[in-house]
């Protein structure tokens, strides 16, 4: 059975710094892409970044050039550098994986940002 468990969040003040890491258990298969996804009560789950198996990256407009995503390929680990984090950036963030034929969510990490 695929588990995804992140960890590293918590609570940090406006401006500071935290990494996510979120790591799969399980016989997976070969993972395409790795993402973060984050969401706030009665909003819907968005994309915060993504990385594929070659390595190219995408990040949403709200985070470029402040977030950093890699993976461990061999590991099956993926990780997000935040950095000048913002108070609306409070939210529940979650790791997906998918594969060819499956899609894997991590239960999220909270992540909570003071003003």
């Amino acid at each position: 059975q695929v588990q995804l468990v992140e960890s590293g969040g918590g609570l940090v003040q406006t401006g500071g710094s935290l990494r996510l890491s979120c790591a799969a258990s399980g016989s997976l298969g070969a993972v395409n892409v790795m993402s973060w996804y984050r969401q706030t009560p009665g909003k819907e789950r968005r994309l915060v970044a993504a990385i594929t198996v070659i390595g190219n990256t995408h990040y949403s407009d709200p985070v470029k050039g402040r977030f950093i995503i890699s993976r461990n390929s061999a590991k099956n680990v993926v990780y997000l550098q935040m950095n000048s984090l913002k108070s609306d950036e409070t939210a529940l963030y979650y790791c997906n994986m998918k594969t060819g034929s499956s899609d894997y969510w991590g239960q999220g990490t909270q992540v909570t940002v003071s003003s």
